[in-house]
């Protein structure tokens, strides 16, 4: 991917190439461990950072940096899904939005679905409804992994605000 890929009106999702080159003056989300949540906090890979206070997610302007990897089991917390979703609330409404991860296949574009849900674009029921209509309808290149994939099978309706904003 060389350039993001709008999924929504004004929410692009993109891979580790495009932080860089980004959209023009939207926001960011940095779906990645490393190199963006590392460099946002100052650790390197060695470093033990679970008690940092912002061992989850780190705010930095207009950019939101998560800690979050990608492996084959759930290792995701919900506190960062909350922390992104009220992050996206926070924002200004006119502002784009690149969520980006390290190949724009899995973290990144379950994010955006996860915020579409949220906002009435896609199916709130379920994780398996919303997936399909996405990777149909929004973004063919999503591919989650499996450890994403089942937290947000388990995690879904929690997720979920009450309502719909209207």
């Amino acid at each position: 991917m060389s350039a993001p890929f709008e999924v929504s009106p004004g929410l692009f999702v993109g891979d580790e190439a495009t932080c860089r080159t980004g959209t023009a003056r939207a926001a960011v989300v940095h779906a990645c461990k490393f190199p963006c949540h590392a460099r946002a906090v100052g650790y390197r890979a060695k470093d033990k950072i679970a008690e940092h206070p912002e061992y989850l997610a780190a705010i930095r302007g207009d950019d939101l940096y998560l800690n979050l990897i990608d492996p084959p089991v759930p290792l995701f917390k919900p506190a960062s899904f909350h922390t992104f979703l009220g992050w996206m609330m926070g924002r200004r409404p006119d502002q784009a939005v690149l969520i980006h991860c390290n190949r724009g296949e899995s973290r990144a574009p379950s994010l955006a679905m996860l915020w579409m849900a949220t906002q009435g674009l896609l199916p709130r029921d379920s994780y398996v409804l919303a997936g399909g209509v996405f990777l149909t309808t929004h973004y063919p290149r999503y591919e989650p992994g499996e450890g994403i994939r089942t937290f947000l099978e388990q995690h879904w309706t929690a997720l979920m605000p009450a309502k719909v904003p209207a």
